[in-house]
Order: structure tokens, then C-alpha cells, then sequence
């Protein structure tokens, strides 16, 4: 996908149920993969955690990267203890560890398949415009907008993402992101294959 630039809309998101709640597939790759078949290289997905306490899937195949949107949940991995997730917090784990939850929250997730894909999540807060140089390592990345509105700039591309919305770009590209609203928030994960 070098040079790539594909704005996602909500009708172009998968909508599935889980034991806890509903979840949003934003994008998943290769292109046409299947998240039931497990054999994704990557897939950014928000989920809506609606009971008290869950038990999150098992991925034994997948590093995970997960942050919240919208609320608090306690995650507890292996039994072991309890970490708090507050929103807008990135925290990575093991897709093979056994998870319970408690809390409701809308959260946001980056699967990477392990020894296949690699990557970064973070949240960016923007209160004023904010230019982000190439990734020389290639990939993919994905730009979700939690909060506000956002004007996205590469060249002679632009993006107007409104709360909800994604653009999918090759990592190459140097963006500018301003601001359109107060108090505007991305979720920006990163996407390469492993290096042999």
C-alpha cells in the first residue's frame, strides 16, 4: 500500500457480537481476511464492553494492544493482579493470556500476529496543529478519530475525519494534522510486516 489513502466511514466498518458487547472492525489486512479464520496479519477493531465483568477471547496467535475510549476497566491477566486501564492509556499484553475484565468501556484494539507483524499504538491529543515526519521502516497506519474533528494533509491529499471516522495511509507519507474542534484526540496505530 505505499503511498496509500483510504478514508473509512462508518458504513464502511463490520459490526459483530462478542460475549461482552458489540465490536467495530475498523480495517483488518490482508484486504478480505476474515477475523474468525484467525489467520489476519494485523486488525484495528472498538469494542463495546457492555457487562460488568468479561472474559476477553483468546488470540494465542496475536500480540494486543489495547486503550480506552470511553471509561475505566481493571484488566487482570493469568490470574494474576489488577491493572487499571484509563482512558486513553495503551497497554500491551499477550493475546494467549487467559483476561478477565471489570467495567464497562468502549475500548480500541491493534491485533498483530506474532513473528508476522509488528506496531505502535498511541494516543494523540491535539490542541494545536502537529506534522508527523515519514516512518523509514514502511507499513501501514491508521488514524481514528475518538474526539472532535480533524483535518488531515499529505501533499496534495486531505482528510476531514470527524468523530468516528478513520483514514488508512502508508507510513511513509508525512502528514499534518490539525485540529477542527477543541479537545480533538486520534488513535494512531502503526502496521509493518516483521522483517525476516
Amino acid at each position: 500500500m505505499n503511498g496509500s489513502w483510504t478514508i473509512l466511514r462508518e458504513r464502511d466498518y463490520v459490526v459483530s457480537a462478542w460475549s461482552g458487547g458489540t465490536t467495530t472492525q475498523l480495517a483488518i489486512a490482508p484486504e478480505g481476511a476474515l477475523y474468525a479464520d484467525r489467520s489476519f496479519l494485523w486488525r484495528v477493531s472498538s469494542a463495546a464492553v457492555e457487562l460488568e465483568e468479561s472474559e476477553f477471547t483468546a488470540l494465542p496467535d496475536y500480540w494486543r494492544l489495547l486503550a480506552t475510549l470511553e471509561g475505566e476497566i481493571s484488566l487482570r491477566h493469568d490470574g494474576g493482579e489488577p491493572l487499571l486501564l484509563r482512558p486513553l492509556e495503551v497497554h500491551g499484553f499477550d493475546g494467549a493470556a487467559v483476561t478477565r475484565s471489570a467495567g464497562r468501556c468502549r475500548d480500541f484494539n491493534l491485533m498483530l500476529r506474532k513473528g508476522r507483524a509488528e506496531g505502535e499504538m498511541e494516543a494523540l491529543p491535539l490542541e494545536e496543529s502537529r506534522t508527523l515526519p515519514r516512518d523509514p521502516r514502511g507499513g501501514e497506519q491508521l488514524f481514528f478519530c475518538a474526539r472532535g474533528r480533524c483535518r488531515v494533509e499529505s501533499g496534495e491529499d486531505r482528510a476531514l475525519l470527524l468523530t468516528g471516522e478513520s483514514l488508512l495511509v502508508g507510513a511513509e507519507r508525512p502528514l499534518l494534522l490539525i485540529p477542527e474542534a477543541p479537545g480533538a484526540v486520534l488513535m494512531r496505530c502503526r502496521m509493518r510486516r516483521c522483517e525476516k
